[in-house]
C-alpha cells in the first residue's frame, strides 16, 4: 500500500516562499510520474505541477514562473518550491501519482498566504 506524507506548509506573507516535501513509500517511486495538487476551501482539487519519471515538468498557468517541482528518487521524495506566494495560493497541498491519482491521498499540508 502506497503511503504519502506531505510536509512543509505554513503561514507566510504575500511574496514569501515555502518548500513542500512529499515522501512516497510502498511504491517504486522512480517508476512513476508524480504531481502536486491543491484544494482551496469550497473548490475542487486541482493539479498544480507534475514531473515525469525522466524529470519533465509541467505547471498550471496560475503558478508558472513561481513554483518549481523536483524529485529525488534516492529519497522517494518530490518537492515543490513555491516563491512569490499570493493569497490565492492558500490551500491544502497534496502529492499523488500523475496523471491518474490512484494512490490513497495523504493528509496534505496546509499553506496559508496572508498578511
Amino acid at each position: 500500500q502506497v503511503r504519502l506524507l506531505e510536509s512543509g506548509g505554513g503561514l507566510v506573507q504575500p511574496g514569501g516562499s515555502l518548500r513542500l516535501s512529499c515522501v512516497v513509500s510502498g511504491s517504486i517511486f522512480s517508476d512513476n510520474a508524480v504531481g502536486w495538487y491543491r484544494q482551496a476551501p469550497e473548490k475542487q482539487r486541482e493539479l498544480v505541477a507534475s514531473i515525469s519519471r525522466g524529470g519533465t515538468t509541467n505547471y498550471a498557468d496560475s503558478v508558472k514562473g513561481r513554483f518549481t517541482i523536483s524529485r529525488d528518487n534516492a529519497k522517494n521524495t518530490v518537492y515543490l518550491q513555491m516563491n512569490s506566494l499570493k493569497p490565492e495560493d492558500t490551500a491544502v497541498f497534496y502529492c499523488n501519482r500523475w496523471p491518474t491519482a490512484v494512490w490513497n491521498w495523504g493528509q496534505g499540508t496546509q499553506v496559508t498566504v496572508s498578511s
